[in-house]
């Protein structure tokens, strides 16, 4: 018999960050989200690394909550089969990625690798954890000294930059492309 009121039980859709990363795991390409605050940008991140074939999405830091409407809506279902973890510390997310074998690259506006130079090849072909910051700030510079390589996206035009779904895209796009060659 169902309680008045019950509309449904769910179970919470993140998973802890050592079964998403463990020995027994063959993780290839991986987003790491930290402090992303803005549902609609988590949402997408997780969209476009299920798009990309991503393995797993990490939520780490201050960023939102995955179960918000607006993130869920965003993520137009991914949420639901895309591995998630949630970790309460970024700098924690970075190094258990790097001990799981992963290259951690670091999508920063002044990287010393260009996505598109012919340094970033062999890089984007490894086992790889992107590391994504906060929309209006980016990544804190200790935060981003923990990773492998900074990546920046080449800005042709006369934009500042790119929003944060829009960068992760391009970035997880690249690595699975490089992997599958």
């Amino acid at each position: 018999m169902t309680p008045a009121g019950l509309v449904a039980l769910c179970r919470h859709l993140d998973r802890p960050l050592a079964d998403l990363l463990g020995p027994d795991r063959s993780t290839r390409l991986a987003a790491i989200c930290a402090d992303v605050r803005d549902p609609g940008n988590a949402g997408t991140v997780v969209r476009c690394a299920d798009a990309a074939g991503a393995d797993l999405v990490v939520l780490a830091g201050s960023s939102v909550d995955a179960h918000n409407p607006k993130t869920v809506r965003a993520s137009v279902g991914s949420l639901f089969h895309l591995p998630l973890a949630v970790e309460p510390d970024a700098a924690t997310a970075v190094r258990a990625a790097q001990d799981a074998g992963l290259v951690v690259l670091a999508a920063d506006g002044a990287g010393e690798v260009d996505l598109h130079g012919p340094g970033a090849e062999p890089l984007l072909a490894r086992p790889t954890a992107w590391l994504f910051g906060n929309e209006a700030w980016g990544l804190p510079d200790e935060l981003a000294a923990l990773a492998d390589h900074r990546v920046r996206i080449p800005i042709h035009g006369r934009a500042e930059s790119l929003n944060l779904s829009t960068a992760a895209a391009l970035c997880l796009y690249a690595s699975a492309r490089a992997q599958r060659a």
